[in-house]
């Protein structure tokens, strides 16, 4: 970080709903940032757990603290959105960590010193830790900087996904100040949407460095959207809304094509949950989003398609086993 530059505000948002399992260790992690002018604000979306108790501890002990508490419940986008209008209307960059998160020491000052590098920079990621495993890597180390449309391009094409999670990401505040409604409230992968909506306006920076932590359980939200296979409706959405501004028509209407069978494959992959009215309830929901009606010849036809595939790894791994055995009796003569 430039000494000689003066350290501007950030904003860092934590919306939370009875997340006293996991909020101390997320409120701890960020007063341990090296970047210190920041304002933190736990949004307390009408807990019924200690969530409260834990977040008014630490207003006590540090000044930079500050809790909204919702008069009202609130779905989860919705206070998010709530968390990102409580942002200091001084701040230059908002941080979301969401509160079963937590970020390394250096996650603000690393990301803030590339974001001031460049005005252009609206978005900046970085690697981050998901579990045990390191996720939004694949860009080449010398890339920090990248012009919006080969971002928006690189995330609805073959990646790498480099958008990672909204805990992942530092924003510039004018971007988020400028919509009341920073989230679609209507679309569950609102946070891939948010990113190609802003990269009409913004450059995209990434710190090759792993600067946050994303827990992995199921009480999670991401825990219910990987139960119910969200991804694949959820991308079809922001690839209808999106392919069209940042690729060619015949790009678009190839990756279209080849998503929607990869999407009917996935259901096929699922076929023996067909009791599973909430699972078969959210995906034709989701063709409905897009303008299609679910067919099930289709499923069918992706069910048999990997019920084959299966088949074939099997031979494949009778003769890789007879190949071998071959081998070894070859040389035991």
């Amino acid at each position: 970080m430039n000494q000689g530059m003066e350290r501007p505000l950030i904003s860092v948002v934590t919306p939370v709903y009875n997340g006293e399992k996991y909020l101390e260790e997320c409120i701890k992690s960020v007063l341990a940032q090296t970047w210190e002018n920041f304002e933190y604000i736990i949004v307390n979306n009408c807990s019924t757990d200690r969530t409260l108790e834990i977040a008014r501890k630490y207003t006590r002990l540090d000044c930079r603290v500050r809790i909204h508490e919702n008069q009202n419940f609130l779905t989860s986008l919705q206070n998010f959105n709530n968390a990102m209008r409580q942002i200091s209307p001084l701040s230059q960059f908002c941080k979301v960590v969401h509160a079963d998160d937590w970020i390394f020491p250096e996650c603000l000052e690393k990301m803030a010193d590339l974001a001031q590098k460049k005005p252009s920079i609206g978005i900046v990621g970085s690697y981050r830790l998901v579990g045990d495993k390191v996720e939004s890597d694949g860009l080449p180390y010398t890339r920090k900087i990248l012009p919006a449309r080969e971002a928006a391009r690189m995330n609805l094409t073959d990646g790498p996904y480099i958008f990672g999670s909204p805990s992942a990401l530092l924003l510039r505040s004018d971007l988020v100040r400028s919509r009341d409604c920073f989230y679609n409230e209507a679309h569950t992968g609102a946070d891939t949407e948010a990113c190609l909506e802003l990269l009409q306006e913004c450059d995209f920076g990434f710190v090759h460095q792993v600067l946050s932590f994303s827990r992995v359980h199921d009480t999670a939200i991401s825990g219910r959207n990987r139960n119910l296979g969200t991804n694949h409706p959820n991308f079809l959405y922001v690839y209808q809304k999106y392919g069209p501004v940042y690729l060619s028509k015949e790009e678009y209407e190839k990756g279209f094509r080849i998503k929607l069978r990869a999407y009917y494959r996935f259901l096929g992959s699922h076929l023996l949950r067909i009791g599973d009215r909430d699972f078969w309830k959210f995906h034709r929901q989701g063709f409905e989003r897009l303008g299609y009606s679910m067919r099930w010849w289709r499923v069918l036809a992706g069910a048999a398609y990997m019920l084959l595939g299966r088949l074939l790894d099997v031979k494949s791994y009778v003769r890789e086993g007879a190949h071998l055995y071959r081998r070894l009796v070859s040389r035991s003569f």
